[in-house]
């Protein structure tokens, strides 16, 4: 274990096997939300043709490293969901393994192993850790290229960083937050009372300082995205993603009172969402006590200049992510919160004289959000509940494969895809697909009008929605939500049935969320309409709103 290359092997093999044991119930699940909607058949895309430009969904210009990857893993294995899990896994093994030597850099071996195991049970990166999607990856390559800039070597800071920001464009912030740093550096370094904010206590200011080279260094990673963008725009005319993405996520983003909410819905995911408020507030708690001593020496302390470039990583990902981004998810702050945790971790060691108690009592929380779900709002991507939604919409899909087997189905993105996409894992067979935003009132009157274009409705619920709390209880903030977050109700099954003039015929529940299958009592008028109707090409509008086709899904969210 001395040996300077066998040791991260064993930790990462260490890591491998602990993930994979914790994940085996789920490897096999068919794919889910934006994995199905978009990183998965644009994956798929680069395997079938090469083509780093998917074609099969829209394009959100997200760089293809991850994608990539996970062709390679089917090209030479097999394309199927445990492959890729795998694949993932593997991925995420060796993003541990990076926060695992940065934390054992900054602090000691105890700390980074329970700051590692901590961030291993988040729920956020727990739940991420065999999905495919390229945020959870992108913070791994973030902690390498943190442990290469404490480590002083620019060149391998500059290749992690690089890499990062082609696994996901986001992880620019990052290199671009230590730029800044380093400027600050420049401007405020040579003043005594501010030099420790930037240099190690221990190393001589003209020696320690890095400066402009460090800034070359640091903005290296600009390049290969900006030539991944000007590919993206010679082969599609866009840069950013197809339109509409960049209206999503940037073009309706910013808005001053909108920038304010999401500012604070980052601030708790950084530092409370998923019970991380009891290691931060711990943290808190412990910083009024005294630090500990082992033979007669105070316990050390994360150097100052370290926790100052992790706080200002953090204060970037925290004001961007809020700026942009139209639906505020958590894994987007997943470069951040491990930060958190280290800070936290190392406070606890070093002021808490039971303090792997402490951690431990923290860890068992972190188990326990995998399975309970907040009192508000959240994703299912965000803990074990993704998993109940593919379980209930497996049924649903072979509820209707078996008894509906050439039905135009009505429903919503991404069940529109999981109906029409074999390869996805629900469905033997395409079915054709008649397609509505939600569940909402307005959509359903308005699909109403179209029922004589399907046969059987799969409703499901959208979005998980908790017990009414005291601010759903006051209507600006409801209007606020709607306006800004797209906050909607589903309508229950036997109000849909209701208005779509149909029947429930298969219903099934689990833990707050819920799918139904509805299925459309016919009258002559309805039939006659439905003997002259054909189906619209994928991805067009018809009246009311309701999207028609074989469920060409939006992709303005990955």
């Amino acid at each position: 274990m001395r040996s300077p290359t066998l040791r991260p092997a064993l930790a990462f093999a260490a890591i491998f096997v602990f993930i994979f044991l914790l994940h085996a119930p789920l490897v096999q699940l068919p794919y889910f939300w934006d994995e199905a909607g978009y990183y998965v058949p644009a994956a798929r895309d680069i395997l079938l043709t090469g083509s780093l430009i998917p074609h099969s969904t829209l394009s959100n210009a997200h760089p293809p490293l991850v994608l990539a990857w996970l062709a390679l893993w089917w090209k030479v294995i097999l394309y199927k969901p445990l492959v890729t899990r795998a694949a993932m896994l593997l991925l995420t093994a060796f993003s541990l393994l990076g926060l695992f030597r940065l934390a054992e850099h900054v602090t000691n071996t105890q700390v980074a192993i329970a700051a590692t195991l901590c961030t291993a049970l988040y729920p956020v990166f727990f739940a991420q850790s065999s999905l495919a999607q390229v945020d959870l990856v992108a913070a791994g390559l973030i902690f390498w290229g943190l442990r290469a800039y404490f480590e002083d070597r620019r060149l391998a800071a500059a290749i992690w960083f690089t890499l990062a920001a082609l696994a996901k464009e986001t992880a620019i912030l990052a290199p671009l937050a230590l730029v800044a740093f380093e400027i600050l550096g420049l401007l405020f370094g040579g003043r005594v009372r501010v030099r420790r904010l930037w240099l190690d206590e221990t190393f001589d200011y003209e020696s320690a300082f890095r400066g402009s080279n460090w800034i070359a260094a640091l903005l290296m990673p600009l390049l290969p995205l900006t030539l991944w963008y000007a590919y993206h725009y010679a082969r599609t005319g866009y840069i950013f993603g197809n339109p509409e993405f960049f209206r999503y996520n940037v073009g309706a983003t910013l808005n001053s009172n909108r920038f304010l909410l999401a500012l604070a819905m980052r601030v708790w995911q950084a530092f409370g969402y998923m019970h991380l408020w009891m290691l931060t507030l711990a943290m808190v708690l412990a910083m009024f006590l005294p630090p500990q001593s082992d033979s007669g020496a105070e316990r050390p302390r994360i150097a100052i200049h370290v926790q100052m470039v992790f706080l200002v990583i953090i204060a970037a990902y925290v004001v961007a992510m809020a700026l942009i981004g139209g639906a505020v998810l958590a894994r987007y702050m997943l470069p951040a919160v491990p930060l958190v945790i280290v800070l936290a971790v190392s406070t606890l060691w070093r002021r808490l004289s039971f303090w792997p108690a402490a951690v431990a009592f923290v860890a068992f929380a972190f188990v326990a959000a995998w399975f309970f779900n907040p009192p508000y709002g959240f994703s299912p991507e965000d803990n074990l509940a993704y998993h109940d939604y593919v379980l209930l919409h497996e049924s649903g899909a072979h509820f209707l494969e078996a008894r509906y087997p050439s039905a135009r189905v009505l429903t919503a993105w991404p069940a529109s895809d999981e109906l029409t996409r074999p390869w996805l894992g629900y469905i033997t067979r395409p079915l054709e697909v008649v397609r509505v935003e939600d569940f909402s009132l307005a959509e359903v009157i308005s699909a109403a009008e179209l029922r004589a274009s399907f046969e059987v409705a799969v409703i499901f619920s959208t979005k998980y929605e908790p017990a009414p709390s005291l601010f759903d209880r006051w209507k600006s903030w409801v209007d606020l939500k709607t306006r800004f977050f797209g906050f909607h109700h589903d309508m229950p099954p036997s109000a849909v049935a209701q208005i779509l003039g149909g029947k429930v015929v298969f219903s099934e529940s689990r833990k707050g969320q819920w799918i139904a299958v509805i299925e459309i009592e016919r009258v002559e008028e309805a039939a006659s309409s439905a003997s002259g109707f054909r189906l619209q090409a994928p991805g067009l509008q018809a009246g009311g709103g309701v999207l028609v086709g074989r469920g060409q899904p939006l992709s303005v969210r990955h």
